[in-house]
């Protein structure tokens, strides 16, 4: 018998790719960190043997969520200033508190507490964008989750960088000293067209073709952001974007909700992406993202939460049933963003937006084995007539028992393996109280 570090069987195994494929009785074979194997489970007894086995006789289990856009940090301002306008959210509530809170122990505190979320939620991987992203990426590896650290960069001081040539220096140098992390990949994260001027937008468009970073980038999230731009330049942002070569298939379009059908056209000859945020976008009435007309043009769409601070949970199970819901009322077609597309979107075409899909997304042999275990044996999920079904419209957060990235277990039996609960809590209670006195 061929020993393997770890042998996982399942009730079901729903690898995402082939699409619309769901394996009955069937084991997952990892080693060395990666899937080796995956057969019917009679087989799979016979040919392996496991260091550690894993018996899962009522789960599914699946490639491990992909949350394509995040602000983790901001988990410290959950429901801090909830029900208002983006603009008056921003700028009266949230860049107070962030001018006068933001600091490495914020930052530190504010992901671990993101890390804790997602991990119990089933997403191995998350793609962030925030200060002292040093201090993400310092937790993300500590905790043992992936994820895309954002560089980031504005026109104006913060208190991570003076001007947007330091923001690049110092991503720069950050991306270099990660480049050998094998849970961390970079990727250039200019704020918004808004905030970022033409000169730092070319010179990231060139490091972006360098070094093959993506660019992770809030793009048309609201009517008022592309009004304005048309006041101030005469053009709309993606217009502008397209000008300084920056709409490719290097680009993560985050929001989206303001497209024409000349725009979608345009995504979809350049092969950008888009990262759609439906709760967030509801809760700030941001808009609505054409995920339909999109994804029939042939543009990636992939998923996020956005930061907590405005959605107010990084459950990227209730962004999969809402993005299903929200995508047929808006296209008036209850056969649009079937169950098994907006898997896809929290999977693979997550793994595709941030240039990772040879590596995760799905359960193929040799990819690495990022993957979770769903109970379906809970009164809210049975009957049971379609797994997929049964996971998108009518499975929680709750019911992923098991997570396991490049085949370490974080989350065993519903316990985290590498946080210390009761330590963070003492921590976001000291949180709450100086926040609270702020708000």
């Amino acid at each position: 018998m061929i020993v393997v570090e770890t042998l996982i069987h399942a009730r079901w195994i729903i690898p995402v790719e082939p699409e619309s494929i769901t394996l009955e009785y069937h084991t997952l074979a990892v080693d060395a960190g990666r899937i080796v194997d995956l057969l019917p489970t009679d087989l799979a007894k016979q040919k392996y043997q496991g260091i550690s086995t894993v018996t899962l006789e009522t789960h599914a289990l699946l490639p491990g969520l992909i949350n394509s856009h995040t602000h983790a940090a901001m988990t410290l301002m959950r429901g801090i200033a909830d029900d208002l306008q983006l603009m008056d959210w921003l700028t009266h509530h949230i860049w107070p508190l962030e001018q006068k809170w933001m600091s490495e122990a914020f930052v530190r505190d504010g992901t671990d507490l993101a890390i804790a979320e997602m991990i119990r939620g089933g997403t191995t991987c998350f793609n962030d964008m925030y200060f002292f992203p040093e201090i993400t990426a310092q937790q993300a590896i500590r905790n043992g989750i992936r994820a895309s650290i954002g560089l980031i960069v504005f026109d104006f001081p913060t208190i991570w960088a003076q001007n947007s040539d330091a923001y690049i220096e110092k991503g720069l140098a950050l991306h270099d000293q990660l480049r050998h992390q094998p849970l961390i990949t970079t990727a250039f994260a200019p704020h918004a067209p808004y905030t970022v001027s033409d000169e730092p937008l070319q010179k990231i468009r060139l490091l972006s073709d360098q070094l093959g970073k993506q660019v992770h980038i809030h793009v048309h999230e609201t009517r008022h952001e592309v009004e304005q731009a048309q006041q101030q330049s005469g053009k709309r942002p993606l217009q502008r974007l397209y000008e300084l070569g920056l709409v490719s298939s290097s680009l993560m379009a985050v929001h989206a909700t303001q497209l024409t059908d000349e725009e979608v056209a345009l995504l979809a000859e350049r092969g950008g992406n888009i990262v759609h945020c439906p709760e967030s976008n509801l809760k700030l009435a941001s808009g609505f993202c054409p995920v339909v007309r999109c994804l029939d043009a042939g543009i990636n769409v992939a998923l996020g939460t956005d930061g907590a601070a405005s959605n107010n949970d990084l459950d990227m199970f209730g962004e999969m049933r809402t993005a299903a819901l929200l995508g047929k009322a808006v296209a008036g077609d209850a056969s649009a963003v079937p169950a098994m597309t907006v898997l896809r979107m929290a999977t693979i075409n997550g793994a595709k937006a941030l240039g990772l899909a040879h590596e995760v997304g799905s359960l193929a042999l040799g990819k690495a084995a990022d993957v979770i275990a769903i109970d379906l044996n809970h009164l809210e999920t049975q009957p049971l007539y379609c797994p997929v079904s049964q996971i998108v419209y009518a499975a929680s957060r709750q019911q992923v028992t098991d997570v396991w990235v490049a085949g370490n277990r974080l989350l065993n039996q519903r316990q985290l393996q590498t946080i210390d609960l009761n330590e963070l809590t003492v921590k976001l209670a000291h949180w709450q109280q100086r926040l609270s006195q702020s708000s």
